[in-house]
């Protein structure tokens, strides 16, 4: 990529370096997150356009892009054209033919460009017919003499992502200047890049950026999307490895007898393999990192309980921490009355709780009087000290950041980390999503558990649905309505929760109690609602997704999404999740108006499953993981050319090739620093 007598570039340098990029380009560089030479080379297409195939004028076709090669027949003509304010317009008018037609061009303040067109040359143009029955011509054509190396013109052409200010040839052009500059070190090591038939980097950016052919541009996106998925499976196995290198104490997992007999009920098999993981886990001298996956009601908090357990067992504390006061108060009413009967002594430890009763509730648990804590952040301030915290229970990992997990982590020696998740994900992309941990997944429902029947209407069955939801109150069970936005929106038709809200407490429901939930309350005002929805105070909570992830209410039995088109499917599988854990018949009703074939399709695919994991391979199909994850918060990588959905082949091999390099203990510097820069820019699995 270098040029005789130029200096060599590094990969760190400013794009500045690069002839043509002065302060002013660089800041619209930095709007695509450009700075660096490095950057700018990764900065790969978006999309391609062929421009290989030659068209004879007579088969060009109005409203699509083509190339065609002619011979200027007429000698430019320029005149200008009078604009308001004093301005001029430049309009050029050229005639071209090849041996099948003529066709009228037309360039506007374009005259010196234009005046290059030689009569009786051949040109390769590129463009767009316009016109209709009256007559055809062309505007603003690209143009190449047909023996030049062709640059713009038969070749395929690659179309970046752009910004304001910033066209898609100077994009193009800094780009070959700085391949031009620098020379990127080789990735891969030589013996994976044979075994795996992939082509050198250097071709690779080569043909990513200005590709030979459409066999070549395939070889490239391999070799880049396998790099990818190379070095992020590489950072994995060392975490994985380094884990394998901690030790902590073992615990002896015998006399779980007593706790199964004190169950009111016989765990699943799902279940009971998913303690057994975990148990294997905590006897192994290594600190556990164990992920535990379940759809909604499959038993997760048990599990968490067996292991809890096995830890008071062993003389060890456990800290439970909850994303919320009410979740968190819910596990400690769910657990005392187990835990009481087995003599395990457990508290809780939330912000609510006065001054006097934390500081007496952290006194105890210093003292080792409590072998179950259970709490929201509260657990993770200074103030909270353990006097042997052996297991972290993370409940719902996501609302929690990396940073806040490793804080309570610190409050013990290499404690065992359980995280529980009711999203489901597809097991090859849990793998990815939670980094190095090891994976269980509960994937049976309790028995007696009733499916919730789900259905999807339009507004012409409102006075229907109305009349169901106070079927419902009359028997006595509750009704979630669950709205996309909080406030009327002069651009969209949406059903917001504070105006709809009145709505139903004026038109359709005057006679029953309903409460109101939204994400911009103060976090106690959420938590009063909630927990006097769970009182049963109120017949119908209308809210927005706060209650996505919330209190465990029995009685409610139906669930009513307004707008139903605007969530994903994995979003509205949890939505339903919220009813249907009671012994009552329950129902999900997805309400939309929406008329295309496709998104209709979407959401009757929930109405036909009550299978999370079905649904997030569905969801994860219809939206891509960027969506399916949401922000980066969640610790999904950010992968430039690789593609979750499309490409698991290449993850797997590149899986088992990162495995045998870090086994092998020779990992090239290049690779070291790109899994360092992995991590630095913000990925940090546990």
């Amino acid at each position: 990529m270098q040029k005789a007598g130029d200096t060599m570039a590094q990969l760190t340098d400013s794009i500045k370096v690069l002839p043509g990029i002065g302060p002013k380009k660089a800041a619209l560089f930095a709007n695509l997150g450009i700075s660096t030479l490095g950057e700018l080379l990764r900065h790969y297409p978006r999309d391609y356009e062929d421009r290989t195939r030659i068209v004879p004028i007579k088969d060009l076709e109005a409203g699509t892009a083509a190339c065609f090669v002619a011979s200027v027949v007429t000698n430019p003509q320029t005149h200008a054209i009078p604009k308001p304010g004093g301005k001029r317009l430049e309009v050029t008018k050229v005639t071209v033919a090849d041996h099948t037609a003529r066709l009228h061009l037309t360039f506007f303040n374009a005259g010196y460009t234009v005046s290059r067109l030689v009569r009786g040359e051949q040109y390769c143009f590129y463009g767009t017919l316009e016109g209709d029955y009256l007559g055809y011509g062309m505007t603003n054509p690209l143009f190449e003499a047909l023996n030049s190396a062709g640059t713009l013109t038969r070749r395929i052409m690659p179309i970046y992502p752009l910004t304001a200010g910033l066209t898609n040839k100077a994009v193009s052009q800094a780009v070959q200047l700085a391949m031009e500059r620098c020379s990127p070190p080789e990735i891969l090591p030589e013996e994976v890049r044979q075994r795996q038939y992939l082509c050198s980097y250097s071709q690779a950016l080569r043909q990513i950026h200005g590709p030979d052919s459409h066999e070549a541009l395939e070889q490239a996106k391999k070799r880049l999307i396998f790099e990818e998925f190379y070095i992020f499976s590489t950072s994995l196995a060392l975490l994985r490895s380094k884990r394998c290198l901690r030790r902590t104490g073992r615990m002896e997992i015998d006399g779980m007898e007593e706790f199964y007999h004190a169950l009111p009920f016989r765990l699943t098999g799902a279940q009971l393999r998913c303690i057994g993981e975990i148990l294997g886990d905590m006897a192994s001298g290594q600190p556990m990192s164990r992920l535990v996956q379940g759809d909604v009601g499959s038993g997760k908090t048990m599990v968490a309980a067996a292991a809890a357990y096995c830890a008071a067992k062993n003389g060890a504390q456990t800290a439970l921490m909850a994303p919320t006061e009410i979740l968190a108060r819910q596990h400690y009413e769910g657990l005392s009355l187990l835990f009481s009967a087995l003599g395990i002594r457990l508290c809780l430890l939330v912000g609510s709780m006065t001054p006097k009763q934390k500081k007496d509730c952290r006194e105890q648990i210093a003292a080792g009087d409590y072998d179950l804590v259970i709490g929201t952040h509260a657990l993770l301030t200074e103030a909270t000290v353990f006097r042997d915290l052996r297991l972290v229970i993370a409940d719902e990992q996501h609302r929690f950041g990396v940073a806040q997990r490793a804080t309570l982590l610190e409050k013990g020696r290499q404690p065992h980390l359980l995280i529980m998740s009711a999203t489901p994900i597809p097991r090859t992309l849990s793998l990815i999503l939670y980094g190095d941990l090891d994976v269980s997944i509960i994937d049976q429902l309790p028995p007696g558990r009733q499916p919730v029947e789900s259905f999807l209407v339009d507004e012409r069955y409102r006075a229907r649905l109305n009349g169901f939801i106070r079927k419902q109150a009359q028997e006595g069970h509750q009704s979630y309505i669950v709205c996309p936005a909080i406030e009327d929106s002069e651009t969209e038709s949406l059903k917001a929760a504070e105006t709809w809200i009145q709505t139903l407490r004026e038109s359709a429901f005057p006679d029953l109690r309903l409460a109101l939930l939204h994400g911009k309350m103060k976090g106690s005002e959420k938590e009063a609602v909630m927990t006097a929805f769970a009182a049963g105070a109120y017949d119908i909570l209308v809210s927005t997704t706060v209650i996505e992830v919330g209190v465990d209410v029995p009685n409610a039995t139906l669930m009513v999404v307004e707008n139903a088109e605007r969530f994903g499917l994995s979003q509205l599988h949890q939505l339903r999740g919220r009813v249907g854990r009671g012994k009552a018949k329950s129902w999900c009703i997805l309400v939309s108006d929406v008329k295309d074939l496709q998104t209709r399709q979407r959401l009757k695919e929930l109405c036909a499953t009550t299978d999370g994991f079905k649904v997030a391979q569905a969801d994860l199909k219809l939206r891509g993981p960027g969506d399916f994850f949401g922000q980066r918060q969640h610790g999904l990588p950010l992968f430039r050319v690789a593609d979750l959905v499309q490409d698991l082949g290449i993850l797997k091999d590149a899986q088992e090739e990162a495995a045998h390099t870090v086994a092998s203990q020779r990992l090239p510097e290049a690779l070291l620093e790109a899994v360092e820069a992995l991590l630095k820019d913000g990925y940090s699995p546990n």
